[in-house]
């Protein structure tokens, strides 16, 4: 289960409301391979797809796909606007590390290699 949190709602429903050509689409939240910790998240605005697991609050939906879903079991997608700027924010209770970036992490159970602690240099505009 991922919980959606009253200001990521809100955020949603006032970027759909700008963007015309977003109706009917929901926010899909999305893992893949990269990133300096391993996997990496990504968001885009989508249209509902086949297996997708569906979270729906106050007429909006967060859209994610089955492979991606394991990943995100638990996660709290929330949206914040701090000194750190402002975007949606995953809250993964799978993630054992994660970059400081915010974007990618490691999952519970990943092997030895990419779970050594160190140090990385890169830059996230």
């Amino acid at each position: 289960m991922i919980t959606v949190t009253d200001s990521a709602v809100k955020q949603l429903q006032s970027l759909l409301a700008d963007e015309p050509e977003a109706a009917g689409k929901g926010l899909r939240i999305f893992v893949e391979h990269g990133g300096c910790a391993g996997l990496q998240y990504g968001m885009t605005l989508d249209e509902r797809k086949e297996g997708d697991s569906v979270i729906e609050r106050e007429g909006v939906q967060v859209l994610v796909d089955a492979e991606s879903a394991g990943y995100l079991a638990g996660s709290t997608i929330d949206y914040s606007d701090g000194l750190s700027g402002a975007g949606f924010r995953i809250q993964n209770p799978n993630a054992v590390r994660s970059c400081g970036c915010g974007t990618s992490f490691e999952p519970a159970g990943a092997d030895g290699e990419a779970s050594a602690a160190g140090s990385h240099s890169h830059s996230h505009p």
